[in-house]
């Protein structure tokens, strides 16, 4: 009977796996079932209560081990920008930048238009200026600059009253009919002598949009014009309007506004001579001290108006009685460093550069009359 049964089952016929895999109830499919062959393909000899056991299956899979592959080791930064207060390290990118000068955008431009002009009055305008100065008695000279600033007494006048003052536009009606009269049209200024004691004051329209609060806004060096700005150059347009539309002839004759002009310039640049020499010849940058010296300058007239500064009430129809040019820090390419004021004792090779913060009422010498 044993041999009959060993018979049967050496020679019984093997028994193929199912077609398909099979699902048991409540497992959990296999991720590594795709890398095998399937189970259909493979002969099993085995018994067919062992092809269908569950244990049979997992025991006659191969071992399966894991390794992690391309795990970062350097820790990896957060996108996005870092919260605020975050100390930097020696590795951050700080961005900075370099504000542009208050009150001069058109730097580049002035600065070339000041050496173009610098260069016309060294070589022409200057030494005609210096030789009217020289060869012109002293009193003709005085009375031709008092006739010039006589003929602006109603523009004075006119600026005092928009600003309500009637007490100086009164002042300048007085002082206008006293040097027109008793001062031969204004040659001699009679009026600010004994008895009448009437100083001349320098006001017009730049200084009535100054006084309401108009902001000078960009720095121009113009040939011709010299320094101003945008204000100025509006307000002193209006100023000159004012005779010629309101009285006609002769303001609108050449005949008069030609010599006029002329020797308004000659007297004006007369007159600021020194002035100029010294901020030209005592300043590392002579376009920086010009600007500087005229915008604070036009400033101190307009503060005055506002009783805030005390100073000349002739403004800048006459020139300082001394110069320290005013400097700001950044010089344009090429000027060398302000020097160093001399050591106690020491003799004194050139005036002292006062270095002074840029800010809007930084300024230049006046290059023509008011």
């Amino acid at each position: 009977m044993l041999a009959m049964m060993s018979a049967m089952l050496l020679t019984a016929t093997p028994v193929h796996g199912p077609a398909a895999p099979v699902a048991w109830l409540g497992a959990t499919p296999s991720p590594f079932a795709g890398d095998f062959p399937d189970s259909a393909s493979l002969p099993v000899l085995m018994p067919l209560s062992m092809a269908v056991s569950p244990l049979a299956l997992v025991a006659s899979l191969p071992a399966v081990t894991f390794e992690p592959q391309g795990v970062p080791t350097q820790t990896i930064p957060p996108v996005g920008p870092a919260p605020l207060n975050t100390p930097t390290t020696g590795r951050d990118i700080v961005v900075t930048g370099r504000k542009e000068t208050a009150g001069d955008p058109l730097r580049a431009v002035n600065a070339e238009s000041f050496a173009v002009t610098q260069k016309v009055d060294d070589a022409v305008i200057g030494p005609v200026a210096r030789t009217y100065k020289k060869t012109v008695p002293s009193p003709i000279r005085r009375g031709i600059h008092n006739f010039l600033y006589n003929l602006r007494e109603p523009i004075v006048f006119l600026n005092f009253l928009l600003q309500f003052k009637p007490g100086k536009a009164a002042e300048t009606v007085g002082r206008f009919a006293i040097n027109s009269t008793i001062g031969a049209v204004g040659v001699i200024d009679i009026a600010k002598r004994k008895p009448f004691h009437l100083p001349r004051r320098s006001n017009g329209f730049a200084n009535t949009l100054g006084y309401y609060g108009v902001k000078n806004g960009a720095f121009l060096f113009l040939p011709l014009v010299g320094p101003t700005t945008i204000r100025d150059l509006f307000g002193g347009a209006i100023d000159r309007l004012i005779l010629p539309v309101g009285i006609g002839k002769p303001f609108t004759s050449a005949t008069y506004t030609i010599p006029a002009g002329i020797l308004g310039a000659l007297d004006h640049r007369s007159e600021f001579d020194q002035t100029l020499k010294d901020l030209h010849d005592h300043s590392p940058d002579p376009y920086a001290a010009t600007r500087s010296f005229y915008l604070n300058r036009r400033q101190a007239e307009i503060d005055h108006l506002h009783g805030r500064a005390e100073g000349d009430p002739a403004g800048m129809s006459g020139p300082p009685p001394s110069v320290v040019p005013f400097v700001p820090k950044d010089l344009e390419p090429g000027a060398r460093a302000a020097p160093e004021p001399p050591a106690m004792g020491a003799p004194a090779t050139q005036a002292p550069v006062v270095n002074a913060p840029t800010t809007e009422s930084s300024a230049t010498v006046p290059a023509t009359a008011e």
